[in-house]
């Protein structure tokens, strides 16, 4: 663990729920964390292991829908942090029911996670499952959470009522290095509801925005309309993909796009979901 600031330095209400959150933690005798490497799950990770040491292991799933650089993220995190780590691979692409890509396909996907950190963590030893969610994942389109009630897996941030912007400033405070990674949902959000989940395109679509990230592009999402490559990104910096235009459409027809589109709207997360009507809670 690094060094940690005395919470004086804290502003009076995250100091509170900074302590808050650890005497949650004191609470419990172990847990296992769902440690994706977003800023939330690590948030969790670092704190309960503050307070429970090893009786806390992180659980990445290596899963298709996760990059790969948040999948070393993890372990780079990891061993910064002294922290307990296991990879584990989970299976959801082999379900026809995520496959298919239904509206709650993240129900499905979380399910196949809950379950195997259910079976791990039976062996292990460890009493509870924790994951990141937050007071702002409560008001989102989230199908994942039913999952998460159905395995009676602990919040503990939505628990001591920590919103996105406190968990950033509290991880700041910290000094976690991922403290202002942007928002990154699963590789399979970037496919319209009811087109097929596949391998081969999870991997597509990797390449695809990691060719905008090495770029310097702050936020994106390729967006896969079956041929065609919807790109989102701040509508900032719409000049820099101007300008990197050729090698934009080169790179991204590379790996079988057949068109690359700029969407004029820019960057928002979420926009397949507007796409299939579902209301915001």
């Amino acid at each position: 663990m690094s060094t940690i600031a005395t919470i004086s330095e804290l502003t009076p209400d995250l100091a509170e729920q900074y302590n808050a959150l650890q005497q949650y933690f004191h609470k419990l005798e172990s847990a296992v964390v769902a440690f994706s490497g977003g800023i939330d799950s690590s948030l969790v990770a670092y704190v309960a292991a503050q307070v429970l040491g090893d009786r806390v292991l992180a659980v990445t799933s290596a899963s298709e829908s996760l990059k790969r650089e948040d999948l070393h993220l993890t372990q780079e995190l990891a061993q910064q942090w002294n922290l307990s780590h296991q990879i584990i691979h989970t299976q959801e692409i082999d379900n026809p029911n995520y496959q298919a890509n239904p509206i709650n396909r993240c129900y499905y996907c979380k399910t196949t996670l809950y379950q195997a950190l259910e079976k791990l963590a039976k062996e292990r030893g460890y009493r509870h499952i924790m994951n990141g969610t937050n007071l702002d994942d409560l008001t989102d389109y989230r199908p994942g959470l039913v999952a998460a009630k159905e395995y009676g897996i602990l919040a503990p941030l939505a628990d001591c009522q920590f919103n996105k912007a406190q968990i950033r400033r509290l991880a700041t405070y910290l000094g976690l290095k991922n403290s202002r990674k942007p928002q990154a949902a699963c590789l399979a959000s970037r496919i319209p509801y009811g087109t097929q989940v596949s391998k081969n395109t999870l991997a597509q679509i990797e390449y695809a925005e990691s060719v905008l990230l090495n770029l310097g592009f702050t936020q994106c999402r390729v967006r896969h309309h079956q041929t065609i490559a919807r790109i989102e990104i701040p509508i900032d910096e719409f000049e820099k993909a101007l300008q990197h235009r050729q090698q934009i459409e080169s790179q991204l027809k590379s790996c079988g796009y057949q068109f690359v589109t700029l969407d004029l709207s820019g960057f928002h997360s979420g926009s397949l979901n507007t796409m299939a009507n579902i209301p915001e809670k």
